[in-house]
């Protein structure tokens, strides 16, 4: 037997040693896909520039995890989840929302927050003049007035009660129409449909084409303020209790105080 096959008979046998050890081989660790996770989040519609600006400052350190938001009135939303729609997190733009929630056993207990506050105005047109009170809604050359549905628009339901605080719920009742959100409030005073409305501050900020008259007084309605809560159907909890802490985070405050919400 010469050297070579001796040498291959030396590697045959410790090959075959190995194997009956079974000593593990090395081979090269697979890379484990992150798995993503889904958000949704029912928000009011006052907030969607805001939430729209903070979902990627969220997902810089959170890439795994996809954020939807559903916008809608407030009451809307609470009648949505109550009939169990897909939800993880619920953000109202009024407290009676999440109470009715909670009431039902429908929100995690302990994840209840209030992320921000908000105050309402009185808008125009841009182009309209001789506006300069709530009490100018009386008159005649103001003959459409819009704001929120007040049974399930928090906006509506602010409006409601400042007109009645005024004393002219009865006399510009017959000018109101009932938008189904603060939104459209906005978009009917911006397009003319409306000779005035009453949104939030943030809403009217946001557009070139409205101008504010007054900002109500806050002893004149309910306050104004945004709480969050977790829904308990949620499948992703841990998830939606991150995002929720983000909210209240310094750099998510930026963004709110940059579109006019104050801060709780």
């Amino acid at each position: 037997m010469n050297r070579r096959q001796i040498l291959v008979l030396i590697a045959t046998v410790f090959t075959t040693l190995l194997l009956a050890i079974n000593l593990p081989t090395i081979t090269p660790s697979p890379v484990v896909a992150k798995s993503n996770t889904n958000l949704l989040i029912s928000a009011a519609a006052s907030l969607k520039d805001v939430l729209e600006e903070i979902k990627p400052l969220y997902q810089q350190s959170k890439s795994n995890v996809n954020i939807s938001y559903n916008f809608g009135s407030s009451g809307a939303l609470q009648q949505q989840i109550e009939q169990g729609a897909p939800a993880d997190m619920f953000i109202s733009a009024a407290k009676r929302q999440v109470d009715a929630l909670e009431q039902k056993g429908l929100l995690v207990a302990g994840t209840r927050n209030i992320i921000a506050k908000n105050r309402l105005v009185l808008i125009v047109p841009k182009n309209v003049v001789g506006v300069s009170s709530f009490y100018n809604l009386r008159d005649a050359k103001i003959k459409k007035i819009v704001i929120g549905e007040p049974r399930s628009v928090p906006a509506g339901q602010y409006a409601k009660q400042v007109l009645e605080k005024l004393k002219i719920w009865e006399n510009v009742k017959p000018k109101l129409v009932f938008a189904n959100n603060v939104r459209q409030v906005l978009a009917s005073v911006e397009t003319g449909n409306a000779d005035a409305g009453l949104v939030y501050i943030t809403d009217a900020k946001i557009s070139n084409q409205v101008k504010i008259v007054v900002a109500a007084d806050e002893k004149y309605h309910s306050p104004i303020i945004y709480p969050l809560a977790v829904v308990k159907r949620s499948k992703n909890i841990d998830a939606a209790k991150n995002f929720s802490q983000f909210l209240s985070s310094e750099q998510a405050k930026k963004v709110f105080k940059k579109y006019g919400f104050v801060l709780p």
